[in-house]
């Protein structure tokens, strides 16, 4: 009882914001991400990605990957305020998190990338829906991340 009040007190003091916490967590998390995409699939960072801003190159690519990741971090965070119980402890935050990498790539890298790469001529779109067990393993690893970061974050 007197750990758990010590840990809301805790909670309380830190002065981080709960957007903030979603945009760190989220940048952890695609800096993890980014890292399995640096050695599984180069072209996604260094071509893909920064295509679908009329951009070239490797750093391009990878700030891109960032702030997707630390926007998306903002959104998860919006996400637990629907059901506060999933953020209030890291293992529910991780589980949570796991869902939400899942949901991303579902929507976001089986739909919504090839066809943008495909609407700004991009030669190596992939076809829709763009299945790629790799990309799931790597919104998963996201969302592991930035689920069992934000709660940290938040003390």
């Amino acid at each position: 009882m007197e750990q758990q009040q010590r840990d809301e007190q805790s909670e309380l003091t830190t002065g981080v914001e709960r957007w903030q916490a979603g945009v760190v967590a989220g940048l952890l998390g695609a800096v993890a991400f980014s890292a399995l995409l640096a050695i599984s699939a180069p072209a996604a960072l260094t071509a893909a990605i920064p295509s679908m801003y009329g951009l070239s190159g490797s750093m391009a690519g990878m700030g891109i990957h960032l702030s997707h990741g630390a926007l998306l971090g903002v959104v998860f965070v919006a996400v637990l305020r629907l059901w506060p119980d999933l953020g209030r402890t890291v293992t529910r935050a991780a589980i949570a998190g796991t869902a939400y990498g899942v949901v991303l790539w579902g929507i976001l890298a089986v739909f919504v990338m090839p066809l943008w790469l495909s609407a700004v001529g991009f030669a190596g779109a992939p076809s829709l829906p763009a299945f790629d067990l790799m990309s799931l393993v790597g919104h998963v690893l996201y969302g592991i991340v930035l689920g069992a970061t934000y709660p940290r974050l938040r003390r």
